[in-house]
């Protein structure tokens, strides 16, 4: 596995969650996907084969998802994005440390998704 290219998907991902997050709220769904694209769309494939298919690409895209959501996880907590979802869960939950439990799981696990459906596309687009 190409692991530089599966960072460099994650950090497009975290990077345009939390930008595209700012402009309008619902764009942040772009940020995995295409994240989870260029991993896999850039993947030459693994060691043992040359040819990619739909699955390859759903690990890539999913590996570049969970890396991608922790860094999303993280950007929130430290202060970055959208920051009147995590006052409004604060309040809710009462507790700083059950609040970022809950943006971490959140992130990763809508990066995932949103990551595997994106490595899957960019393996139909590749072929």
């Amino acid at each position: 596995m190409d692991w530089k290219i599966i960072g460099l998907g994650a950090l497009v991902n975290a990077t345009l969650t939390i930008i595209l997050s700012g402009i309008l709220f619902p764009l942040f769904l772009l940020g995995p996907l295409i994240g989870g694209f260029l991993t896999s769309y850039l993947s030459k494939g693994f060691e043992d084969y040359d040819e990619m298919d739909e699955k390859d690409g759903a690990v890539l895209g999913t590996m570049s998802g969970i890396i991608g959501g922790l860094l999303i996880g993280l950007l929130l907590i430290l202060g970055f994005g959208n920051i009147s979802a995590i006052t409004g869960l604060a309040e809710i939950t009462g507790s700083l440390v059950i609040t970022a439990y809950i943006i971490i799981q959140l992130s990763v696990i809508i990066s995932l998704v949103l990551g595997l459906v994106g490595g899957v596309l960019g393996v139909i687009v590749k072929n």
